[in-house]
């Protein structure tokens, strides 16, 4: 169940649904995650600085259990996130940043319970 949050200084036109469902299969396909048990949140337009610069960038933040746990999972995922943001957003690999966070299945709640017990 992995959680992918984009947030951005681009303006909200730039991500249209289609770019959200884009972003879901992309992620997925990487973290090698059914689409269905994906949750994608894109928080457009807001005030952001990154480097020094207020031009156009990304910070994502992507958490799920079991598959960002090591440096070399990471690493693969990253360069699979960054080809996508590159192509889809315009932006040079320098105004994105990735954040990935391990999670236990005792943190991530569902159906009235956590994972552990799903």
């Amino acid at each position: 169940m992995p959680f992918i949050v984009l947030q951005s200084n681009i303006p909200p036109s730039s991500f249209s649904e289609d770019f959200v469902k884009k972003l879901c299969s992309s992620t997925a396909a990487t973290l090698g995650k059914p689409e269905e048990r994906m949750n994608v949140v894109v928080t457009p337009g807001l005030p952001m600085l990154m480097a020094g610069s207020c031009s156009p960038c990304v910070m994502l933040s992507v958490s799920a259990i079991g598959v960002t746990d090591t440096a070399e999972k990471n690493k693969e995922h990253s360069a699979k996130i960054f080809e996508f943001l590159t192509r889809e957003l315009g932006l040079t690999e320098d105004r994105i940043v990735i954040q990935f966070h391990a999670l236990q299945p005792l943190q991530v709640g569902k159906k009235g319970t956590v994972m552990s017990f799903l």
